[in-house]
Order: C-alpha cells, then sequence, then structure tokens
C-alpha cells in the first residue's frame, strides 16, 4: 500500500457490495466513477487467489490448500487492507451500489460494512449515497432494517442518502446518457 497508495478522487469514488458486475459495468461506461478495482493495485489483483507452500519459495496461484476457510488467507488480508485504505481516502460526495434483490443489503459481516464503512473519514467525506441496486422485483428499499443499521454506523458529520434504481435503468442510463459524468439516480 505504501508503494503504490490510494489517490483521492473526490466526488467520484464507488463502493459496492454484493453488485461486483453491476457496478464495473456501470464504470467502465460511465468512466467519471472510480471503485477500488479500478485503481492500479485494485486492477493488477483483482480475481486473483496467490498463497505459498511450506517448503516452497514459490507463489502459486492455483491448489491454494484450505485458502477459502482461513480468514487470514493472503488474498483476505490484501483486499482487507486495501479496501481500508480506499475509504480512508474517500472524499466529497461518494457513492454505494448495495444489492436491493437480497433481503440484506447491508451485511454486517461483508467488506464493505466490517471494513469500509468504519474508515470512511467525515473530515473529507460529505456524503455517502445509497444506490440500492434491484431487479425488476424488489427485495429490500430504502427503508430496510440493515440500512438503517448503515446510517448509525457513518461518522457522524457524514450525510446519508438513498435511492433506489432498477439494474435495467443503471444499464440504459450509463449506455445512453446525454451526460458522461451525471449520475444515473
Amino acid at each position: 500500500m505504501d508503494a503504490a497508495p490510494f489517490k483521492p478522487a473526490c466526488n467520484r469514488m464507488m463502493f459496492w457490495s454484493k453488485t461486483k458486475d453491476v457496478v464495473h459495468d456501470f464504470t467502465s461506461k460511465k468512466k467519471c466513477y472510480v471503485t477500488i478495482e479500478d485503481t492500479f493495485l485494485g486492477s493488477v489483483l483483482d480475481g486473483l487467489t496467490w498463497c505459498s507452500k511450506d517448503g516452497s519459495k514459490d507463489t502459486f496461484t492455483s491448489d491454494c490448500p484450505g485458502w477459502s476457510d482461513c480468514v487470514n488467507n493472503t488474498v483476505r488480508s490484501f483486499w482487507t487492507k486495501a479496501s481500508a485504505s480506499f475509504a480512508q481516502v474517500a472524499c466529497g460526495n461518494v457513492s454505494v451500489m448495495l444489492n436491493g434483490s437480497i433481503s440484506t443489503p447491508f451485511n454486517a459481516n461483508s467488506i464493505f460494512a466490517s471494513i469500509e464503512a468504519k474508515n470512511f473519514n467525515p473530515a473529507h467525506m460529505k456524503s455517502l449515497q445509497v444506490v440500492l441496486v434491484t431487479k425488476e422485483k424488489e427485495v429490500s428499499n430504502c427503508g430496510d432494517v440493515s440500512l438503517k443499521d448503515l446510517q448509525k454506523e457513518l461518522a457522524q458529520g457524514i450525510k446519508y442518502n438513498c435511492q433506489e434504481v432498477t439494474e435495467s435503468h443503471l444499464h440504459d442510463c450509463a449506455s445512453h446518457s446525454e451526460k458522461p459524468c451525471g449520475p444515473c439516480w
């Protein structure tokens, strides 16, 4: 993290939880928003698995024994530190896409809830815009209990707003928007 620190992208930072494909489809078309995977470190390591094995000095990218069962595995440790660092530089008006097609859009065990939201700094960040992405049939809405928990988790001074948006609307807006940097919610 020290060799390639995250640089603030005020008013353009986008976080996500359980919406990775939707977010990256959106940000690939709307170049105005930046996810952690759009940064140098994030883009290089996104989707990779790596580990070592006893008695070897090599790094392996497959057959990592029990890595998914271990909370402190190398991949999770990297993303935990990277997510905390990315959240610490969040500034201005920040957005997060959460999945409104599941019963708990803000899950206390997610990286967003347990790491990123806890590292937002109200000295730099003005607001959090929750974009609650739903399929055509929503399961959750902006009044969801878990989103009330998110509001309580935010440091004092960070404003909260929530907007329900269908996945198809995001896709259409990003593909056909007249304003290249305008939000689609």
